[in-house]
């Protein structure tokens, strides 16, 4: 008979216990960057957008004296000139040494047709008439050489008078007609930037406001003053039309596009966090504080705002923890970590 061997069943149980476990997942996080609340003076503003212009009067207009192909464009736009420096560099055409060329043969032969007119008078074999017309034949001729020669020694064009390079209508090759512009100079005092602006808002400005300008392209933002504001609205665009002077230090060609920030109001002090931290949800606003290591959504009332910074009305008070950068992915209740 064979003899039944009875395993306890605790081990059994203890034994599929202890190869079945499986360890804890760990809670996910989310990496994000976080700020403290704190408090400071901010104002509303507005941005407005707008290029730079400049009247004719304060342009000096730099044309080919001759049919001429551009060699070199020494001072490209926005570059800051003296009166007398190079701002593009010409060459004669083949066709313009060829007029030179005739015009000096014409002048010469009428020189020496005149010369000949004054002999057979001496020698009573030509009249007074005679004589008088080839001298004016020659004085036309090497008017025309003279004022050819002095063209085509007019081919290194220069500023007249310190300023910026406004404009070059040329490049390089390119074979350019008597008269054609290659080159604007703008003087510096006479640089002023055009902006379209609510027609309410314009109401409320009044000449010397303070703007500050931001040509974008890495240049530094700058501030100016308000030179005129029209509250009247252009008929296409509806806005109102506000002129800024712009200071020659900021080296910027007619036609650059601008933005410009305008203060609306005096700044108030209070609760301010970061444009960057705020969220939207339907119309409401909101921004994720983090307390205990989570994030979690905090529904907020904005203020005024300088497009940098918001201030909040209700939500938030000062030493709050709040997410200003990974918030986009963020859900209410996710464990968060620092950068």
């Amino acid at each position: 008979m064979k003899k039944l061997i009875l395993i306890p069943l605790s081990l059994g149980v203890a034994a599929c216990s202890s190869n079945g476990s499986e360890d804890t997942a760990p809670e996910p996080s989310a990496l994000v960057k976080i700020e403290t609340v704190g408090t400071a003076a901010i104002a509303d503003t507005m941005t407005i957008y707008g290029e730079v212009e400049r009247g004719g009067a304060s342009q000096a207009v730099l044309a080919a004296p001759v049919e001429a192909t551009v060699v070199e464009i020494v001072a490209p736009p926005g570059s800051a000139v003296g009166a007398g420096d190079l701002v593009a560099r010409l060459r004669a055409s083949p066709a313009s040494a060829a007029e030179l060329a005739r015009a000096g043969a014409d002048a010469d032969a009428a020189g020496k047709a005149y010369a000949r007119a004054v002999r057979l008078r001496s020698d009573g074999l030509a009249s007074d008439a005679e004589v008088e017309t080839a001298r004016a034949a020659a004085d036309g001729s090497a008017a025309l050489s003279r004022s050819l020669r002095q063209r085509q020694s007019a081919l290194m064009l220069r500023a007249p008078h310190a300023g910026f390079v406004d404009s070059v209508g040329a490049s390089p090759g390119d074979l350019i007609q008597p008269g054609a512009a290659v080159a604007t100079i703008a003087r510096g005092d006479g640089l002023r930037a055009r902006f379209g602006i609510s027609p309410a808002v314009a109401a409320q400005l009044t000449r010397g406001a303070a703007i500050e300008i931001e040509p974008g392209g890495g240049l530094p933002s700058f501030h100016a003053a308000v030179e005129s504001v029209s509250p009247v609205a252009d008929q296409q665009s509806k806005l109102a039309t506000l002129i800024v002077r712009i200071p020659p230090s900021a080296h910027l060609a007619s036609g650059t596009p601008l933005s410009a920030r305008l203060q609306l109001g005096a700044a108030e002090r209070g609760v301010t966090v970061a444009y960057a931290a705020l969220l939207d949800d339907a119309g409401q606003p909101f921004v994720f504080a983090v307390r205990s290591g989570k994030a979690h959504r905090q529904d907020v009332v904005m203020g005024a705002s300088d497009g940098k910074r918001v201030a909040i009305a209700k939500g938030l008070k000062p030493g709050d923890q709040i997410v200003v950068e990974g918030n986009a992915a963020l859900e209410d209740g996710v464990k968060v970590r620092t950068k």
